[in-house]
């Protein structure tokens, strides 16, 4: 999670809303990314989904069954459901998002048992400190 606060970070510097994201396999982060929505004019362009799409080349093949994905912020509904479509083993968040979070504040579309892949979710990691890049991001666009 440490790593996923380190991209947050450059999001931060970038002017873009702190959000990071890790995927690690078998103990070795495979992918790192942060938002990029502003840089890229791009709404898609979120921490999870240029994660996963980093780790889907990296390992030729867009299922990441044993990988796991670490977040600074509880995942949108879009990225949810890129958790889901590329078969992600774990979710590791720090913040929830009860403003649009699809891993239980707003929906919870990863404990929803109409998907054919589950995926676990831990939440509450590195809380405090991914929170508070947020609030600092956001004091200082007001």
């Amino acid at each position: 999670m440490r790593s996923a606060l380190a991209e947050a970070k450059m999001a931060f510097a970038d002017g873009e809303s702190p959000i990071g994201a890790v995927i690690v396999l078998d103990g070795e982060i495979i992918a790192s990314a942060h938002n990029m929505r502003e840089t890229k004019n791009d709404a898609t362009s979120h921490a999870e989904i240029t994660a996963i799409r980093k780790a889907g080349k990296k390992l030729g093949s867009w299922r990441l069954e044993n990988c796991d994905i670490y977040v600074t912020l509880e995942p949108c509904a879009m990225c949810a459901g890129a958790i889901i479509q590329s078969r992600i083993r774990t979710l590791c968040y720090g913040a929830a998002d009860p403003k649009a979070g699809a891993a239980g504040s707003v929906i919870d579309l990863l404990g929803d048992k109409i998907f054919n892949h589950k995926v676990e979710v831990v939440s509450g990691i590195l809380e405090t400190e991914s929170a508070e890049i947020l609030k600092q991001f956001f004091r200082r666009l007001r």
